[in-house]
């Protein structure tokens, strides 16, 4: 039987603590040679201004394979639709039989931000008090949620564009003091972690405003070679960590237009976070050093969020099942 999870049946199944967990342990597992992590492919045509990526992963741990069609649509904006629309197959990796086919807007959402949580934990300083959010819709949401359960963060700074969104943000009760400031460059001279999660096309962060010290998750452009939220001066500024190396070589307009500009070299990827985590890459080095995760999401994520997903959903009982071979 293939379990079928709607959009509002995952919204109740999320666990935040155990999808941080899953998400390092798969990057793990990719870094010791335990999961298998293709480049994503990315389709598209004259016809249209949309991409269709498809986003996979094989994990021996879990049992499980996933492949996540992600249609990434900008005209959606103009219908009034999101931009991004996703869902995900989970396979049994014995039988090959479709254990689940899970609307993804939750798992990617919740799983983006476990993933900056697991970089944050393995790369940011222990004494991170303040989190500074460049963007303030549902992502910046998530992350506070997520990163204050790997680092004890008793302030937040947010600044959106929309200067009511990043109040609005700053007023919800997320566990710790929040405030909207007028500009990024504010956020960035507050904060020990900063989270950029805007779908910008061109750099709205300067290399010159990080600090000594700080920790930058650069999480929210589109996963388009051409888009990019940080300018070449941010990413030469420390160590530059990814989740996944071939994938960030295809997707990452941060890091390939900072290096066609010269500013830094694919060389100057230290690593994998999942190395980090297992000991085959230095992490920090000094508490002085900038770290930055380029974060561009891949099938592993996915794969990892959805058999948390799916044993919540069986064990209580949520969602519908139905048998595809009739």
């Amino acid at each position: 039987m293939t379990l079928i999870l709607t959009a509002s049946e995952l919204e109740g199944l999320v666990d935040r603590r155990a999808t941080i967990e899953a998400v390092a342990n798969v990057f793990a597992e990719i870094a010791r040679g335990e999961a298998d992590q293709p480049a994503p492919t990315s389709m598209a045509t004259a016809a249209a201004t949309g991409r269709y990526v498809l986003m996979s992963a094989l994990s021996d741990s879990s049992g499980s394979a996933a492949v996540k069609l992600l249609a990434d649509v900008p005209d959606n904006a103009a219908r009034g639709l999101p931009t991004q629309r996703s869902v995900i197959a989970l396979v049994d990796r014995v039988d090959g039989g479709v254990r689940a086919i899970l609307h993804g807007g939750v798992p990617t959402r919740v799983r983006t931000a476990a993933a900056s949580a697991v970089a944050t934990r393995a790369l940011a300083r222990e004494d991170s008090r303040v989190l500074g959010l460049v963007g303030a819709g549902n992502l910046a949401r998530e992350h506070i949620l997520q990163l204050r359960e790997v680092r004890a963060f008793d302030r937040v700074v947010v600044w959106s564009r929309t200067r009511e969104r990043a109040e609005a943000l700053a007023a919800e009760d997320l566990g710790a003091p929040a405030e909207a400031v007028a500009d990024v460059a504010s956020v960035f001279a507050a904060a020990d972690v900063v989270c950029t999660l805007t779908p910008s096309v061109e750099p709205i962060v300067r290399g010159e405003w990080l600090r000594p010290g700080q920790h930058v998750n650069i999480v929210g452009a589109r996963p388009r070679p051409t888009e990019r939220e940080v300018d070449a001066a941010t990413m030469a500024r420390g160590p530059i960590w990814v989740d996944d190396l071939a994938t960030a070589e295809t997707k990452s307009g941060d890091l390939l237009l900072a290096i066609a500009e010269g500013s830094v070299a694919l060389s100057d990827v230290a690593g994998s976070v999942g190395q980090a985590i297992v000991g085959a890459a230095p992490g920090r080095s000094s508490d002085e050093e900038i770290t930055l995760f380029d974060s561009v999401g891949i099938g592993a994520q996915d794969l990892a969020i959805a058999d948390v997903l799916v044993a919540a959903a069986r064990d209580r009982g949520v969602g519908t099942e139905i048998d595809l071979t009739s």
